[in-house]
């Protein structure tokens, strides 16, 4: 049985391959003839039948001719071509799932041109370009700023990974990430912010201040005063700016006078950009994180109920 052999058309019956393709494989090289017939018909021998299985299943699994050779010619092993070929595979199949989302996000939202094209650029991009887009945001951000390493470490940090298979949310807030960081007014106000914190950073009781929980408190009863109706600028705020602007006092160790008011409305107007909120709404929908905690609105308040006083 060893010694039997097979013309090309025993070849395509027993493998089920068009005569045609055997051919093209026996012209390249892959599955040379063993023997021929006197009027010149290939022959193939068992080994033959054997090499044409082994690329047969290596076509069926995707890889091309050329890795495929190196495997027959042993410059190469079978596990060597499959792993390098699985992570073509996995870079193809992450491509699609963009694609894929890009698509669904297209459906949904209907766009133009222009952003249309745009959300397909955002597939082409590497997971490392794409973080390089926030990189270079927060390098400019900070560049020259003598600031606690803490916030510009937790904005690299807090990098937007696209998952290996986003959903068109993900993918959209993605592109108006991509497109805020670019922003030229958003970029200056976000150094305004920066360069605020670096001299407040410089002050001898900045360590001691837990904005946190300044942060939290503001939340708490400017939300609350909004839940009751009371405008910043009526009476029935006096009372709630008072205590808020009392705590602040009482944490930066000052008096509650109209210096430091006004000290505190300028440190609440350069902070309180929406944008800047928003720009980590997008983080944590891209990265999947739970609701994001608003102070824009309770800022917007203490501020507003700030200027009519001062």
């Amino acid at each position: 049985m060893d010694d039997a052999l097979f013309t090309i058309g025993d070849l395509a019956r027993r493998t089920g391959l068009p005569v045609r393709t055997i051919r093209f494989y026996s012209d390249r090289g892959l599955v040379p003839p063993s023997a021929r017939t006197h009027a010149g018909y290939r022959l193939y021998d068992a080994a033959a039948a054997a090499r044409l299985d082994l690329v047969r299943t290596l076509r069926d699994l995707g890889l091309g001719l050329p890795a495929i050779r190196r495997v027959l010619d042993r410059e190469s092993t079978i596990g060597e071509v499959a792993a390098a070929h699985a992570d073509a595979v996995d870079v193809q199949i992450r491509t699609l799932r963009l694609r894929r989302a890009v698509l669904r996000a297209v459906a949904r939202r209907d766009p133009g041109p222009e952003e249309t094209h745009l959300m397909n650029k955002i597939t082409e991009l590497s997971d490392e370009e794409r973080r390089q887009i926030i990189t270079d945001f927060v390098e400019a951000t900070f560049a020259g700023l003598d600031v606690p390493s803490e916030l510009p470490d937790a904005m690299r940090a807090a990098a937007a990974d696209l998952p290996d298979d986003p959903g068109p949310d993900q993918l959209e807030a993605w592109i108006e990430l991509a497109d805020l960081v670019r922003d030229e007014d958003f970029r200056r106000s976000v150094r305004r912010m920066a360069e605020y914190q670096a001299a407040e950073a410089a002050r001898p009781d900045a360590a001691s201040v837990d904005e946190r929980a300044l942060g939290e408190a503001v939340r708490e009863r400017a939300d609350a005063a909004v839940a009751a109706g009371i405008e910043p600028g009526s009476a029935a705020a006096g009372p709630v700016l008072d205590e808020l602007v009392g705590l602040f006092a009482d944490a930066y160790g000052r008096a509650d006078d109209a210096g430091f008011r006004r000290w505190l409305l300028e440190r609440a107007e350069i902070g309180n950009d929406p944008r800047a909120e928003h720009y980590w709404r997008l983080i944590g929908r891209i990265n999947g994180y739970g609701p994001f905690p608003s102070s824009s609105g309770a800022f917007t308040w203490l501020i507003e109920a700030l200027r009519s006083r001062v």
